[in-house]
């Protein structure tokens, strides 16, 4: 932004410009003298070489209007010149500024621009573990592109921040239902343990791999992952490599046998992966159901019932589908690319839930 004292400045010489060009006979001495001290102001000069100026000259620029102001003022020369031999020279100042000016903003932007690529070239992949969060969206799109991350979004959406709360919860007991019942967040309601949705066969098997993380900047191993994410009774005598950490996707190891998801590029890229779980959402789950909680809880939280909530789009789908064709919760014929969908979003059809929304769709 501009400063406050070469507005004024800028603004009162450019009344007196607009004032003597708006007169019949303008006068050509005080015309010069005026277009000197608009250069002095935005073109400073010292011991003869040209002053880098203390603001932005493009934002002084658009901020003031001293370019369009300057372009009316060389037309009013013009005209002069053509019966004041005295205009001459006020006409070639005034033209000779307005090149100045369009020259130096011109450098001011290559500069920019410069600047900008040698800090997206800067932001390597950091070799300390230490979390390099994207500052701007040209950043985080350069990061996720030299990643060769999906780019669901373009541009990306920047990651929120969020921080980790010292105090912990226990964990859920579970309902007669089956639902699991969270004593701060009561209208969270998933019905399978994350242990559940991972023994059952979900992601592809893929879910745990290592990663270089678009959001952190960091690369995660796969054993570390699980280490920090996964109590070990969770996965107890499961094939890690087959159920966790693979690198390719196999519908066989899901529990309906297909594919469903997007990539992680895709959840980067959509704003939806914070710094605190660089893996996603299920690995926001496992934390969250293991007592941590932060304040990207109700984000998390939020974006479950969005899907798998009473009112969640996918549910309803899925529920829906299940009335017409008059079948019950368990047929897996019943779309299973919807199953295995909300199977990764901890959550299970089961006879009492279908007729629960059975009873209430239309309310």
């Amino acid at each position: 932004m501009p400063d406050t004292d070469t507005q004024t400045v800028l603004s009162s010489l450019q009344q007196k410009i607009r004032s003597e060009t708006a007169l019949d006979t303008p006068n050509s001495e005080r015309c010069i003298d005026i277009l000197n001290s608009i250069e002095s102001t935005i073109l400073p000069e010292e011991k003869g070489k040209r002053k880098k100026p203390m603001v932005s000259l493009i934002a002084t620029l658009e901020s003031s209007g001293l370019g369009k102001t300057l372009a009316k003022s060389l037309k009013a020369f013009r005209r002069h010149k053509r019966t004041d031999a005295n205009f001459e020279p006020v006409f070639e100042k005034c033209n000779s500024l307005l090149e100045k000016l369009k020259e130096e903003a011109k450098k001011e932007s290559k500069a920019s621009a410069a600047a900008k690529t040698k800090n997206i070239q800067a932001d390597g992949l950091s070799d300390n573990g230490v979390v390099s969060f994207p500052p701007t969206v040209a950043v985080y799109r350069a990061r996720l592109v030299k990643y060769k991350k999906e780019l669901y979004k373009d541009p990306p959406v920047l990651p929120p921040r969020v921080d980790v709360y010292e105090e912990r919860k226990p964990v859920p007991k579970r309902a007669k239902n089956g639902e699991l019942i969270f004593e701060d967040q009561k209208d969270f309601r998933p019905n399978l343990t994350p242990e559940e949705v991972l023994r059952a066969g979900a992601f592809g098997g893929t879910y745990f791999r290592s990663i270089v993380s678009g959001v952190t900047n960091i690369h995660y191993k796969a054993e570390d992952a699980i280490k920090e994410t996964l109590p070990d009774q969770w996965i107890a005598g499961m094939n890690k490599r087959q159920l966790l950490t693979s690198q390719s996707y196999s519908n066989a190891v899901n529990k309906f046998g297909v594919k469903c998801g997007g990539s992680l590029g895709m959840w980067e890229s959509s704003g939806w992966i914070s710094e605190i779980d660089p893996y996603g959402w299920f690995q926001w789950y496992c934390r969250f159901y293991d007592g941590r909680r932060s304040d990207d809880d109700l984000r998390q939280i939020s974006r479950w019932a969005k899907s798998a909530g009473p009112k969640g789009r996918f549910r309803s789908q899925l529920c829906n589908k299940c009335i017409a064709a008059n079948t019950n919760a368990r047929d897996k014929s019943i779309s299973p690319v919807i199953r295995q969908t909300l199977h990764h979003w901890g959550f299970e059809l089961t006879p009492e839930l279908l007729e629960w929304h059975r009873k209430n769709r239309k309310k």
